[in-house]
């Protein structure tokens, strides 16, 4: 589909009258498998000004990843407190302006519920810190594009692991599942994890004074500066397209908090030209 300019006002407009309608939630159990094995990725209409991509036009390969990677650097950046109000605002239920979804259990819960305690929410980082030892500190630890609100025995349970397919379930897990060196997304956000990752593959290339973080077919990653599986990933972004509650994440990060985007959630068939 050809993409239509929108003047920046008026984008984040149409997204702020999209959450107002009430824009459906995540699903708290697992989506079938018979539904998302049917999904293909395609590029939408964009609610943001294409000429944010235009220093990428028509490259491929390494060459898109290297001006993707320059083009997502100008970003502002969070402090790790200020990461409990952004994320109040970022993953606001769309039914309930009081609750934020959790991303791997899909449970509503109320945004004044962040905390450490049993019960409450906290600060997921999807790709998990020690995997490049950058821990919360400004840059990668405090960035937007891979921090969501999660139940804090979940988040525990899910660890540092890398993702892959298969293992068993656990009390609030929504459909996601784990074992004993992988964790497994609930079906509803096996795409959203996915691209996550492979920002943060594209944004932190060693050349800021963070390590230089890549995805690879490994579930033993460790502390290494890696993070798996990149098969497995590269399927679920293939069969859980980016959601309306996905894009207006992407919209509201760039607007109101680091002025940058996760590309891959604007152009989801830069994966494939890119691994």
């Amino acid at each position: 589909m050809l993409a239509i300019r929108i003047p920046r006002r008026k984008a984040v407009a149409l997204a702020t009258a999209a959450v107002l309608a009430g824009l459906a939630a995540p699903a708290a159990t697992a989506t079938p498998a018979t539904a998302t094995a049917t999904k293909t990725v395609t590029t939408t209409t964009a609610s943001y000004d294409p000429a944010y991509y235009d220093a990428a036009a028509g490259k491929t390969g390494t060459a898109l990843k290297s001006a993707l990677h320059t083009i997502i650097s100008d970003q502002t950046k969070l402090s790790y407190s200020a990461v409990w109000e952004a994320l109040k605002v970022t993953d606001q239920d769309p039914n309930n302006s009081n609750n934020v979804i959790l991303l791997y259990s899909g449970i509503s819960r109320s945004k004044s519920l962040n905390g450490g305690d049993v019960g409450d929410w906290n600060r997921e980082h999807v790709w998990a810190k020690s995997h490049g030892d950058f821990g919360t500190s400004t840059g990668p630890g405090t960035d937007l594009h891979h921090l969501r609100p999660e139940d804090v025995q979940v988040n525990s349970i899910r660890g540092n692991k890398d993702f892959d397919n298969g293992g068993g379930s656990f009390t609030n897990s929504g459909g996601s599942l784990t074992d004993s060196n992988s964790f497994e997304p609930r079906d509803a956000v096996k795409g959203d994890v996915a691209r996550m990752i492979l920002y943060m593959a594209v944004r932190y290339e060693g050349t800021d004074g963070w390590p230089d973080l890549e995805p690879n077919d490994s579930v033993t990653n460790g502390t290494n500066p890696y993070h798996g599986r990149l098969s497995v990933l590269k399927q679920w972004h293939q069969e859980d397209p980016p959601s309306t509650f996905e894009r207006n994440r992407n919209d509201v990060i760039h607007d109101s908090y680091q002025h940058n985007r996760n590309p891959f959630i604007d152009h989801p068939e830069w994966v494939e030209s890119i691994w």
